[in-house]
């Protein structure tokens, strides 16, 4: 019984896997990369694709093994992930970028939630769109899922809100720049990129078609908003405990159990990992084995997490989301040049 139950398990996964290696592979097309969309991003869309033809037709039994990677995997590559930063960095950039980034993913997210009861939304569904939006796009939104414990289409929606609004910056960014509208330095400019766009894959592609100088401090701003995702994380784990507390006074005390502080302990992890990946005691070639390493498993969750959406679920969530997402992306083109302008 135990191994038939193992040997189902290994089925999902290595159904994932294979959709996977097919997302590194169509990742590599000219055109995909043009439009910069990561392993990650092709990954989701391939779930989704099986999700709404095959699924079906697949034994249920290989669902555990879809969710394994959909959260076991997930947790796991979000730790490893801390080997793209380090502590360095963070203090090369200076205090500005710091203050900038703290108040652009504040704001961010703190806006989202009182937008997304302005319009009624699900409380999880806004928060993913704000969480996505204010830190690192797809990946942010998968951080923050263990922590939410929303359902798997929740997910996908809030990443594909970050994939729609961070391409349209990719593009849009450079145009503006060239184009003068945007009254920056190359170093504000840098600032603004890494500060504003969703995706890091979006911050290198618009830094790179903007120049170096531009490109090698959006990245680093970028990075420090990336970091800021373990604080989030563990402060989000506190506050939702205290609205589900809240939420149940009055009920027996063993519904009150949902209001138990859940501690993101791969996020400790992540900042652990940094710490280590500062001392640069690994040569470059492991570290960057890792990265890809790391990449994989993220897209493995984010495969997982598109079989796990139908079109049908994207119906019922409706235009709320996308009109939150447009909401905030607004506020970080417009929110985001200011403060570069009065702050740098």
């Amino acid at each position: 019984m135990f191994s038939e139950k193992r040997d189902n398990v290994l089925h999902g996964i290595l159904l994932i896997v294979l959709f996977s290696f097919s997302a590194f592979y169509i990742a590599e097309f000219q055109f995909i990369k043009n439009l910069s969309l990561s392993p990650l991003i092709v990954g989701i869309i391939l779930g989704m694709l099986y999700a709404n033809s095959l699924r079906n037709r697949l034994p249920e039994t290989w669902v555990p093994g879809i969710k394994f990677c959909s959260k076991q995997v997930l947790r796991a590559g979000i730790v490893l992930y801390g080997f793209r930063l380090t502590f360095q960095s963070v203090i090369a950039i200076g205090s500005s970028a710091i203050l900038i980034d703290v108040i652009i993913v504040t704001c961010t997210i703190l806006l989202g939630i009182l937008v997304g009861k302005l319009l009624k939304m699900d409380d999880d569904l806004a928060l993913l769109t704000a969480t996505g939006s204010a830190i690192c796009g797809a990946a942010a939104v998968l951080g923050a899922e263990p922590v939410v414990k929303s359902e798997p289409h929740k997910t996908a929606v809030a990443v594909s809100t970050v994939v729609i609004f961070g391409t349209l910056s990719m593009f849009i960014y450079p145009i503006l720049y060239r184009a003068g509208v945007f009254d920056l330095t190359p170093e504000q400019m840098g600032l603004y990129t890494g500060s504003t766009l969703h995706e890091v894959a979006h911050v290198v592609g618009a830094g790179n078609a903007m120049g170096k100088e531009i490109s090698d401090s959006a990245i680093i701003v970028k990075m420090i908003r990336v970091m800021l995702l373990a604080p989030v994380l563990l402060i989000m784990s506190f506050a939702l405990a205290r609205r589900a507390v809240r939420a149940v006074k009055g009920e027996t005390a063993a519904n009150s159990q949902r209001g138990k502080i859940t501690i993101p302990w791969f996020a400790f992890g992540f900042l652990a990992v940094i710490g280590f990946n500062s001392f640069d005691l690994l040569p470059a070639p492991v570290v960057n084995g890792i990265n890809n390493l790391d990449t994989f498993m993220l897209t493995m969750a984010m495969t997982a997490l598109g079989a796990e959406t139908s079109f049908e679920k994207f119906k019922q969530a409706g235009a709320k989301p996308f009109l939150l997402a447009a909401i905030l992306y607004v506020w970080l083109l417009g929110g985001g040049y200011l403060l570069v302008k009065w702050l740098v």
